[in-house]
């Protein structure tokens, strides 16, 4: 395993919860103003195609992480129900994500539904009345790895698709375009609606939010996991009917590292 084990400031518990709200919005907000995920859309859309799944639910969603701006394009027309959930679930960014989402049904219930889930949801045993394919953003090197491991068993054991996407990586391009993101945070921060004083306060005046951008997203790409690393915790989770892939989605500005599991049915079991 060549991963190592470092921390990220927002993720400690001394951290305040307020200011870690802050910096995930604001890293959501970078994501989703760049496109950061839409190279792996295809995937993803094939990947809940093979399986059948008409329902996401999405671990370690933070206030919403990418699936707001992903959401369209993965589900190509077709009804697409996800549920955002997170260990430690934001009450208010979540209420706003809900009341957007109760929004979009009432304009369009043929889309499906994209929803908060406002109690916590540990990703190493989800709770057995979610059920769909399992998605993990940008969250999967914050785990060790017996609890990346157990993430990846939980959903092998139930037979659930998971889809693991991660930007960060440890080399020197990641490294040097992680130094725009508190500059794309910045600029996030100030057209962002509705303007908080808040966000504002801890992002241009005190810049706590593009401080912790930049650190973290340093340490992030230094406790990433390698292709060989997601390989080795997928070793004994295997069965003739459940299949795992591994790779790097390239074509993008920063390559995105992806780790696939599919539950495979009768007619491609068959075949």
């Amino acid at each position: 395993m060549q991963r190592q084990r470092w921390f990220e400031i927002h993720d400690s518990p001394w951290f305040p919860g307020y200011l870690r709200d802050l910096v995930t919005e604001s890293l959501e907000a970078v994501w989703n103003g760049s496109g950061t995920y839409r190279p792996i859309a295809r995937r993803l859309r094939e990947a809940l195609a093979a399986t059948g799944a008409t329902s996401v639910v999405d671990l370690c969603s933070g206030g919403g992480g990418p699936w707001p701006g992903l959401r369209d394009e993965v589900a190509d027309g077709k009804p697409l129900s996800i549920v955002l959930t997170d260990r430690y679930p934001s009450a208010r960014l979540l209420a706003a994500l809900n009341r957007k989402a109760a929004t979009e049904e009432l304009a369009g219930p043929g889309r499906g539904k994209m929803i908060a889930q406002m109690e916590a949801v540990d990703a190493r045993a989800v709770p057995r009345q979610l059920r769909g394919f399992r998605t993990v953003f940008s969250a999967f090197h914050h785990f060790d790895p017996e609890a990346a491991r157990a993430i990846l068993a939980d959903a092998f054991s139930r037979r659930e698709g998971i889809a693991i996407f991660e930007g960060a990586r440890c080399d020197a391009w990641t490294l040097a375009a992680v130094a725009a993101v508190p500059f794309l945070g910045l600029r996030e921060a100030a057209r962002a609606r509705p303007l908080r004083f808040s966000r504002l306060f801890w992002t241009w005046i005190v810049p706590v939010v593009p401080s912790v951008l930049l650190i973290d997203g340093i340490l992030s790409c230094l406790r990433s996991y390698s292709l060989d690393d997601l390989r080795e915790l997928t070793a004994g989770l295997s069965a003739p009917d459940y299949a795992w892939q591994v790779g790097d989605e390239r074509g993008c500005r920063v390559p995105i590292r992806y780790l696939i599991g599919t539950p495979l049915r009768a007619g491609n079991l068959a075949a």
